[in-house]
């Protein structure tokens, strides 16, 4: 409620004017048994048209006058709680945005998807009712009792005895309820999960023929969703009933004393409708107001599951802060001409901080001077993405440190940092935009000269002539309407636009034929010189032609050196050409 109220400041005014034209729409509502009754007493016993007639038309008054009190209350508590539950979309998403790699695998895409979508949803429902009922229903029901004692105190005193009976059924359902609501929003996470993974990977599960696996699965999580929410709702139906019960007992009670008194004439018939009408709005308030409370410990479920994400800190800015204040508290200096551009020294990573042993690289060092190009080759699961991940800091090292031009890259403010560095990972990426618009993503005010220059030098000019519009052809999500190797085209060409100081190429040419990719390694190599590049691959003819190779297996440095140099010094990597290159070849470059 703390992180809620806040958003209710830029909404004081329709927040305070809802509830104040509903408890408005009440005073007439209560009015309306007084009018009834004094039509009976009156104007019935006397036989008095003109007098039925008046209060008839005043009957009408009071329900239009109510009426457009209930629909001005109702506009201002939509729009209100529509605001609020924009806002707070707006400010989860920004905060999701700035949480690092680290933390957003830990809490998982499901759960962020559910919480910015059907918790939100939740939370402003919530306060749409809350701002319509929370003033309105017990200001009926106190009012009613109130005005029960006006007509008759005897009779009122039933009012009181019921109303503590229905207080008691209404808080016990709701609080047997409660923590079942938890659950349904924690299996409808796993719900999500499960709808997620199989959509994204319905061509494997097909290929697989694993579709009757994955419908048992699904209806499996399904089925212990449907049982969560049937025992929460099986609870709350007893809410009418019991309810309806208390009242008809109650208007019982009411029409037998109610009777006994009229007989002795201590009070008339139309006192003794006014007490019935008074019941039933009790009755109808306090189902109101159950059914509120209901809503309410929902949202609130839905506001603490958002809460848990907006608690949630990038794990970067502390380290960040702490580096800069280390280097303020020392000489203070920025950069040293003399040290390496770039050095990895004794890093170590693990994904899991609390899992040392499993680290997934151990004691990386090397260095790389402006202008270099360096190969990563490895197996799979050597750890070759996880390196280059570390130098734009998606991730932090676990020790040791990455220092570029002699300071620690944890001083560096990531998104500066970033700013610096072109990446094509290992999935091409593309936006339902335009062609122009995803080549600028990463530098918004380049020109179509450059954009044309970057898809060239990519090797992805024959896209722009294929394709209908040039530059304004339009991609679909995922870049449904471009093959595999035109994606990746297109995000090498998006990361050359951005003009980095460092490219990074992870495996970004697996899609592209060997003529293709070798026209690509050749037009990459005119930045030499003003682009460090990174050239992550499992192929030979990749990272042949590099600065430097690296030699990744199980997370260590098997070898660092030119392509004959590795031949002849690294048994791990001349193993690799000989899996991909005949032994001619490999005898050729050995004395080449």
């Amino acid at each position: 409620m703390n992180r809620l109220m806040p958003y209710f400041k830029h909404y004081r005014f329709r927040s305070i004017m809802a509830p104040l034209f509903k408890c408005l729409e009440a005073c007439f509502e209560l009015f309306v048994p007084l009018v009834v009754a004094d039509m009976i007493d009156t104007g019935i016993t006397a036989h008095d048209s003109g007098y039925i007639l008046t209060r008839g038309v005043l009957l009408l008054l009071l329900a239009v006058i109510g009426l457009v009190c209930s629909i001005t209350a109702q506009y201002f508590a939509a729009t209100a709680a529509a605001g609020i539950g924009r806002t707070i979309s707006d400010d989860l998403f920004s905060h999701i945005m700035g949480l690092g790699y680290k933390e957003i695998d830990d809490i998982g895409t499901a759960k962020l998807l559910t919480r910015i979508s059907s918790d939100v949803t939740r939370v402003q429902s919530g306060i749409n009712m809350f701002l319509r009922l929370f003033m309105r229903s017990p200001f009926i029901v106190f009012g009613a009792v109130i005005m029960a004692f006006t007509v008759d105190p005897k009779s009122a005193m039933i009012f009181v005895a019921l109303v503590i009976v229905l207080l008691i059924i209404v808080f016990g359902i709701l609080i047997g309820t409660m923590p079942y609501y938890g659950k349904v929003q924690s299996s409808v996470d796993r719900v999500t999960l499960l709808t997620r993974e199989t959509l994204s990977g319905q061509r494997v599960i097909r290929a697989f023929n694993r579709q009757e696996k994955e419908k048992a699965d699904f209806l499996e999580e399904n089925g212990r969703l449907l049982s969560f929410q049937l025992f929460a709702g099986k609870i709350s139906a007893l809410m009418n009933p019991l309810t309806m019960v208390v009242v008809n007992i109650g208007i019982i009670c009411l029409l037998y004393t109610g009777g006994l008194q009229v007989q002795v004439g201590d009070l008339t018939q139309g006192q003794t409708i006014a007490l019935v009408n008074y019941m039933n709005q009790i009755l109808v308030e306090l189902v109101k107001l159950a059914n509120l409370i209901i809503l309410i410990s929902r949202a609130l479920t839905s506001m603490k599951r958002i809460n848990e994400i907006m608690d949630v800190k990038n794990s970067m800015d502390a380290v960040t802060e702490s580096f800069r204040a280390a280097r303020a508290g020392s000489d203070g200096a920025d950069e040293d001409a003399s040290a390496p551009y770039l050095e990895f020294r004794d890093v170590s990573f693990s994904y899991d901080d609390t899992k040392t042993k499993a680290r997934v690289l151990e004691d990386i060092s090397f260095t790389v001077d402006r202008g270099d190009s360096i190969g990563i080759i490895g197996g799979t699961g050597s750890g070759k993405s996880t390196l280059i991940n570390l130098i734009p800091r998606y991730y932090d090292v676990t020790s040791g440190s990455i220092l570029m031009n002699g300071r620690d890259i944890r001083s560096e403010d990531p998104k500066g940092l970033r700013a610096r560095i072109g990446v094509v990972p290992q999935k091409a990426g593309l936006f339902a935009m335009s062609l122009r618009d995803n080549l600028r993503l990463g530098n918004p005010d380049a020109s179509d000269e450059l954009l044309l220059k970057s898809m060239e030098d990519a090797q992805g000019s024959e896209i722009l002539e294929k394709k209908e519009g040039g530059l304004d052809h339009a991609i679909e999500q995922d870049g449904r309407n471009l093959s595999g190797g035109q994606r990746q085209r297109v995000t090498i060409a998006r990361a050359l636009a951005k003009e980095p100081e460092i490219l990074i190429l992870d495996d970004a040419a697996s899609a592209l034929d060997f003529a293709t990719d070798a026209r690509l390694r050749k037009s990459l190599r005119t930045y030499s010189g003003r682009m460090t590049v990174f050239i992550v691959s499992q192929r030979v003819s990749a990272v042949r032609d590099c600065d430097r190779i690296i030699v990744l297996a199980n997370g260590h440095i098997e070898g660092i050196g030119t392509h004959k140099e590795l031949l002849l010094g690294c048994p791990t990597y001349r193993e690799i050409c000989e899996t991909q290159m005949t032994k001619e070849e490999v005898a050729r470059d050995e004395i080449a």
